[in-house]
């Protein structure tokens, strides 16, 4: 008859049960969803979800997809006390942080605002107009332009 394996680990020597506990550990934080990182760092759907802004639906929308923005999940982990690394790992390789996702979570996002009265912030932090909207002579203009160079 098949025995619990705490049964199995309570006959170990100590030692090694704790290297076995630390491994077990160790496999467990390698891989966990979004809901157990924010469950693991003590804060609940509601308290991440003021803190980006959002309703507490659409914190446990995130927590259920399999596919989002990187600026999503990296705010997402920011609001949660930790920080997003991206790493890529070939064969035959070591892996190799990619850089540059670390800043994502500092930029400010644009909400739903429409074209015509979006205003882009430049990088010197100055406004900048919204985009011309080109006149129908215009438009002839640079289709004759591109037809004759091209």
């Amino acid at each position: 008859m098949a025995r619990p394996l705490s049964e199995r680990l309570a006959e170990l020597p100590a030692a090694r049960r704790r290297k076995v506990e630390a491994r077990a550990a160790e496999l467990i934080a390698e891989e966990m969803s979004l809901r157990d990182l924010r469950r693991a760092m003590g804060k609940t759907q509601a308290k991440v979800a003021a803190d980006l802004g959002v309703g507490q639906d659409s914190v446990a929308r995130y927590e259920q997809r399999t596919d989002m923005l990187l600026s999503t999940l990296s705010e997402y982990v920011h609001k949660i006390g930790g920080t997003l690394e991206l790493t890529a790992r070939f064969p035959n390789r070591t892996p190799i942080r990619i850089k540059g996702f670390s800043a994502l979570s500092r930029v400010p996002k644009a909400r739903n605002v429409s074209k015509q009265t979006a205003v882009a912030l430049s990088p010197g932090g100055r406004r900048r107009a919204p985009a011309h909207k080109a006149t129908a002579k215009e438009k002839a203009h640079r289709k004759a332009s591109a037809a004759a160079s091209g």
